[in-house]
């Protein structure tokens, strides 16, 4: 390998970000991963010394060196919060660990750029103890109100991220396929964040709700719409769920059962996720239990990952209070 200052910091820019498609990332990541890199990039762009911007296509990427990216850094941190700045820091970091491996660069001047710590984020669920059963019971029930209602497929949606705590984009990623095991014993297969898949344990009440989600889909398309490597999460055109119907899909949701007030500011869907963590860490799951069932890799950053058996994560996830009280009840 050898290393190739010459070549134009644009150029590698998008090489990076199409080695990073094949990850299968959301469009959302890779967009943060572009306005990480071109907004640090754009103030070393316009730092020379004669002060006039030079294109991304001409900068070299010789001119990165650890002193400029400190400063470059220093300006872009003025009015942002450190959990942006952490975030675009970690951009940088796979950015330059990737030419590095590449032969790009001979190494990564990002360890001599100060990186912020930033606080663990404080959990957001749902606000009220019988919120969750609320919500539920709510949305089960058709409303006239709505032009084309589909309580069975709104359910499955709140279940799944309620009782298997997954993140809007494994919500979106799950194939008709994910939904594996025989009775009792069935799970879903997730992709999950940072290319980490992970098994979630379901019990029969979810299991129940996504059946007849598929058999109203069945009803509604045709048998044809179900193929085991379909979408799992379909629009009401039977098109394949995207990110804006689906947030928009739980804000409707919140919205008909008149519990807007009780979910908090900037964790909408995730409020969903944040409340199955906080059930479950309530309930008495351990650490190991909590950190497995939702994909993280660490529970802070100085914790090794600890691996938990599957039987300990289905009396976990079967410990989840709205599996015990909602899906209880006569008709789950």
């Amino acid at each position: 390998m050898h290393d190739k200052p010459d070549e134009t910091v644009g150029a590698l820019i998008e090489e990076f970000l199409t080695a990073r498609a094949t990850r299968k990332p959301s469009p959302h990541t890779l967009a943060a991963y572009r306005r990480d890199l071109n907004a640090v990039v754009a103030l070393v762009a316009a730092d020379g010394d004669d002060r006039t911007p030079l294109p991304l296509g001409r900068l070299p990427v010789g001119a990165l060196s650890a002193r400029v990216m400190r400063a470059a850094f220093a300006r872009f941190a003025a009015p942002r919060a450190a959990a942006s700045v952490h975030r675009a820091w970690s951009t940088w970091n796979s950015f330059f660990t990737f030419l590095v491996a590449e032969g790009v660069v001979p190494g990564n001047p990002m360890p001599a750029v100060g990186r912020p710590r930033t606080p663990l984020p404080r959990p957001k669920p749902l606000r009220g103890e019988d919120t969750p059963e609320e919500l539920l019971a709510a949305v089960a029930r058709a409303d006239g109100r709505q032009r084309d209602p589909w309580p069975e497929r709104d359910l499955a949606v709140l279940a799944l991220a309620l009782c298997a705590g997954l993140r809007l984009s494994e919500l979106l990623a799950l194939r008709v396929s994910s939904v594996v095991g025989r009775g009792g014993e069935r799970r879903v297969d997730v992709a999950g964040k940072g290319g980490r898949p992970r098994t979630v344990p379901i019990e029969v009440g979810v299991d129940r709700v996504l059946a007849g989600y598929l058999e109203s889909r069945r009803v509604r398309f045709g048998g044809r719409s179900v193929r085991p490597d379909g979408p799992l999460l379909v629009d009401r055109a039977g098109e394949p769920l995207r990110r804006g119907g689906l947030q928009y899909l739980v804000e409707s949701c919140y919205r008909r059962a008149g519990i807007g007030d009780r979910v908090p500011r900037g964790a909408r869907l995730h409020a969903l996720r944040h409340t199955f963590a906080t059930r479950l860490a309530e309930d008495g799951a351990g650490a190991a239990e909590i950190m497995r069932l939702l994909g993280h890799a660490s529970l802070a950053s100085s914790q090794t990952y600890i691996e938990v058996t599957a039987g300990q994560q289905r009396a976990a996830a079967a410990a989840n209070r709205t599996n015990r009280v909602f899906f209880g009840l006569p008709g789950f």
